[in-house]
């Protein structure tokens, strides 16, 4: 029998960089490209090499932003989770004195949070979809969820001055939004139908819930 030890193997070295590509391309173009290949096929998509050869580098490129793929991706969720919940914030603290208007104008950002190519959308949708199965994701997922509540439940709160009411409007609110959002990327959809679908929420949760004059 043979008892000599095998030979140890020679960890294999990521290819760093040229120095042209390290000063070309900097940790927000490797995530930019990585959001782009989720909203094109979901985050099977996220892998280096491929993205390496979008960007025109080598995938040594990566390893100056980047631990690995796993790093990547935390990033990516991150970022979009940082920058959703900032969008909020900024939408709560937009304020007027007529509620009604107000709530109006939050209704017109969150039907837009889609982006006219509805990236985002798809990029949500996506994200949800690996939340299902990650819990750190779904955490993340649960403080965005919270952003936005929030700002839904003050602008209500203003409007119907009834807290139990303003969190299940914001609650209807939010559930509206969301099916709207989605029906508004249909092939079929056009510009009336975003119209009445805006018009609906607007008028159902929004105007009908103003205290009569």
């Amino acid at each position: 029998m043979n008892t000599s030890t095998p030979p140890k193997k020679t960890p294999r070295k990521s290819p760093r960089p040229s120095k042209n590509e390290s000063a070309r391309l900097g940790r927000d173009d490797w995530l930019n490209a990585a959001y782009e290949a989720v909203v094109e096929g979901g985050f099977d998509q996220v892998r280096v090499l491929l993205i390496a050869d979008k960007l025109g580098v080598t995938r040594g490129s990566f390893y100056w932003h980047f631990t690995d793929h796993a790093d990547l991706v935390t990033s990516l969720c991150k970022q979009w989770c940082e920058r959703e919940i900032a969008d909020d914030r900024r939408l709560q603290a937009h304020a007027s004195d007529d509620p009604v208007a107000d709530l109006v104008h939050v209704l017109d950002e969150a039907l837009s949070r889609g982006g006219v190519d509805l990236k985002n959308m798809r990029f949500e949708l996506a994200l949800r979809g690996l939340g299902r199965r990650d819990p750190a994701v779904a955490k993340l997922l649960v403080a965005v969820d919270e952003a936005r509540m929030a700002v839904f439940i003050e602008k209500f709160q203003r409007l119907t001055g009834d807290e139990k009411t303003a969190t299940e409007l914001s609650v209807l609110f939010y559930l509206a939004v969301t099916g709207g959002v989605q029906a508004l990327a249909r092939p079929s959809s056009n510009a009336s139908i975003a119209a009445f679908i805006r018009n609906l929420i607007a008028d159902y949760l929004i105007r009908k819930q103003a205290p009569a004059a």
